[in-house]
């Protein structure tokens, strides 16, 4: 642990290189101190000297007391993002390997003897405005603010020399560039970068496109929640007259799955559930329903490239033989299913004096033992926090109703502006409107190569539900 002493002697050799001190106001919350890598304009009471955008900086309490070493963009709102706690030189070839060391290390402790992942989180690693996706000899990076974009040549040395990587990408295609005065840009930076990568996650081979995939081409956030389905994928043979049966044969008894009428049954996911994925992108839920017993999954996504991509990763696991696929617009698709259900009910209750002779006005009415809902955020920006609440309680409202009684709702948000109780609130409306009781099973956040800064709000944005599905009336 450094000493008193020794940091003051420290921060000392920083003042001879830096060049600025961004004075923090008096009559503010303590974010900083407390941890939080954002400084605010409304939170500076002035500059002291002339940094550059992008510089290192200083960061002082009104009494003049060190707080936090960052980098300067007096052209964002976020003034300074802090690197650290003590002070820092530079951001150079050094530091950065440094700190990829650490990256690396939580990666290996955590997720070992995988190589896909995210290897650097930004803020929660302590190097903000910085995304690394490993894919395994492949990297790609989002150099997301001014400061990271600056220090481009010095990453991608120290990314050369830390992970010896085939290649380095960039993806650097996020309107979030353009509020810190930088255009969006991708290419190559090192390296051969082939457009199609393979990686392995839970036992599952994915081919990612790095090159037009979304994002930098995969979301790593969702590997732990992927493998929490699993238990939702067996046990469903008795709700279609299947049984265990111990047969006489010339080798002697063994165990078989026969149906009501006594005969055995010989298709071998006999026992698995019924599922439905939106917002497939990759078919990676898709993948692991099919691994963990899953008898027959509907990948949806309304992206053709979506789902080309979702069927050559069901082809690549062998299993095209229990997965259909469609390209439609979640929202309306589930809206049809559910028209169809009712529709189909109410031609089949004895009061009902519809015509049956005629067609039926709506298509589908298909239902599912587990439905999994996984979209993109619907809420950007705090301001549309509301319209994402109505988007999310109309989505988990039609998923319920097509869950086979017993079945399961798989849902998730990325929205961080839908915060956890808020989201749960939205699913809970759904609920009583659908008729429906639900029981939490399993709630859950990103993967560990996702960690949270305690205290920092704006990491905690991924939100993970397995509910069980039960009719009120």
């Amino acid at each position: 642990m450094t000493s008193p002493a020794e940091a003051e002697r420290g921060h000392a050799q920083l003042k001879q290189s830096t060049t600025a001190t961004v004075i923090l106001s008096r009559n503010r919350k303590k974010r900083t101190e407390h941890g939080h890598p954002w400084v605010f304009q409304s939170e500076v009471e002035r500059v002291e000297g002339n940094p550059q955008p992008g510089a290192l900086v200083d960061v002082m309490n009104a009494q003049g007391q060190y707080v936090a070493t960052g980098y300067y963009n007096p052209a964002s709102k976020i003034i300074v993002r802090v690197i650290g706690y003590q002070p820092a030189d530079a951001m150079d070839a050094g530091f950065f390997k440094e700190r990829l060391r650490q990256c690396l290390e939580h990666r290996n402790r955590f997720l070992p003897g995988a190589t896909a992942y995210r290897l650097v989180y930004g803020e929660a690693d302590f190097l903000p405005g910085l995304i690394v996706d490993r894919f395994g000899d492949v990297l790609v990076v989002q150099l997301l603010t001014l400061g990271m974009d600056l220090a481009r040549d010095a990453i991608v040395q120290a990314l050369a020399e830390v992970m010896k990587p085939r290649g380095i990408y960039e993806r650097s295609d996020v309107p979030i560039r353009e509020k810190e005065g930088l255009e969006q840009r991708t290419g190559a930076l090192y390296g051969e970068c082939p457009r199609h990568v393979l990686i392995t996650e839970n036992g599952l081979q994915l081919e990612i496109d790095i090159v037009e995939g979304q994002k930098t081409g995969y979301f790593f956030d969702q590997r732990e929640n992927r493998a929490a389905i699993a238990p939702l994928m067996t046990g469903w043979g008795a709700r279609s007259g299947i049984a265990l049966t111990d047969m006489e044969t010339e080798a002697g008894v063994r165990t078989i799955p026969v149906n009501a009428n006594g005969k055995e049954v010989t298709f071998p996911w006999w026992d698995g559930a019924t599922v439905l994925e939106c917002f497939s992108h990759t078919g990676s839920f898709t993948l692991h329903a099919c691994k963990y017993g899953a008898k027959k999954v509907t990948c949806l996504d309304i992206s053709e490239h979506a789902i080309e991509s979702a069927q050559r990763n069901v082809e690549l696991n062998g299993f095209a033989d229990r997965v259909e696929f469609v390209v439609a617009d979640a929202f309306a698709y589930l809206r049809e299913q559910v028209q169809g259900k009712e529709e189909r009910k109410e031609r089949g209750t004895s009061q009902s004096k519809k015509d049956t002779s005629k067609p039926m006005t709506a298509g589908g009415g298909r239902t599912w033992d587990v439905v999994i809902l996984d979209p993109p955020a619907f809420a950007k920006t705090r301001q549309a926090a509301e319209g994402a609440y109505r988007g999310y309680k109309d989505i988990n409202l039609h998923g319920m109703k097509l869950v086979n009684e017993g079945g399961y709702l798989v849902t998730a948000s990325c929205s961080y502006h839908m915060k956890p109780e808020r989201f749960l609130q939205a699913i809970h409306d759904a609920a009583h409107d659908a008729g429906k009781v639900l029981r939490l099973i399993d709630w859950r956040t990103a993967g560990k190569d996702h960690p949270q800064v305690a205290g920092v709000e704006e990491g905690h944005y991924l939100k993970f539900g397995i509910f069980e599905v039960r009719s009120r009336r």
